[in-house]
């Protein structure tokens, strides 16, 4: 069974990835194992992707899940998404970050709640202290720590700031 009050906000797919590694599932024979295309379950697990019922259920089924908490935790998702979006929390102040840290794109046009772990890398790995300041005030410390600790030692410094804001 999931503790789901300890999972609230957390996108389901990163919740089915870590289990997936755990117990040393290949994503792509599990996602055939449920009758699933590779490629879904991807984008399900990289969070770009939000569950369906019938694929919710197929999961749990296979991992021997508690019917109905995958789609709990994708309805608690999508309320924690929709508190950003009324709270105008979609995109941090612009006026932040030096445009040449994201050279490639227009920062007005970046989706700040989906894209999330390519723009804590790339601040962590290209920005400077007051970038670095204004993800972690954006995200919250314990998202950019998550994500931070899952990449390379070498590649990012992880502060040992811990105040959960």
């Amino acid at each position: 069974m999931l503790p789901l009050s300890k999972l609230k906000g957390i996108h389901p797919g990163k919740i089915i990835e870590r289990e997936l590694a755990k117990r040393k599932l290949v994503k792509s024979r599990f996602a055939m194992m449920i009758g699933e295309y590779p490629q879904t379950l991807s984008a399900i697990t990289s969070g770009t992707r939000n569950l369906n019922t019938g694929l919710a259920l197929r999961m749990e089924e296979a991992l021997g899940w508690e019917e109905g908490s995958l789609m709990i935790l994708q309805v608690y998702y999508d309320i924690e998404q929709e508190k950003k979006r009324k709270a105008g929390k979609t995109k941090p102040d612009l006026g932040q970050f030096r445009p040449v840290l994201f050279w490639e794109t227009d920062l007005k046009k970046i989706d700040w709640i989906n894209q999330r772990r390519a723009i804590i890398d790339r601040v962590f790995s290209r920005g400077n202290d007051e970038e670095k300041k204004a993800i972690r005030n954006f995200y919250g410390d314990s998202l950019v720590d998550r994500y931070l600790k899952k990449a390379q030692p070498a590649d990012f410094p992880v502060s040992n700031k811990n105040n959960d804001a």
